[in-house]
């Protein structure tokens, strides 16, 4: 069975997003949830799960990652307020 690949933004305690790549999205929350994510995160604790995005592979879901991190802060807060419209009540 092939994995599945996914990009994801978190919101940081302090506001500002953090951007990563994984195969497991629940397991990758709950590991920076409870500081072991990356090094990033564990100082601005909690976080919360603001978007998601499935890549077909990993090479393109890393490609996405890059792209969104190369995004302004407006240009994310675009894609997470777009994302969160779009998954409201589901």
């Amino acid at each position: 069975m092939d994995n599945q690949h996914f990009i994801y933004i978190l919101e940081c305690k302090d506001g500002t997003f953090y951007t990563g790549y994984t195969t497991d999205v629940a397991r990758r929350l709950s590991m920076h949830s409870r500081g072991k994510g990356a090094k990033y995160t564990r100082s601005r604790l909690p976080v919360s799960l603001v978007y998601t995005e499935e890549a077909a592979s990993h090479s393109s879901g890393l490609r996405r990652e890059l792209d969104i991190k190369s995004m302004t802060r407006m240009e994310k807060q675009t894609l997470v307020s777009n994302w969160t419209r779009e998954h409201d009540g589901t």
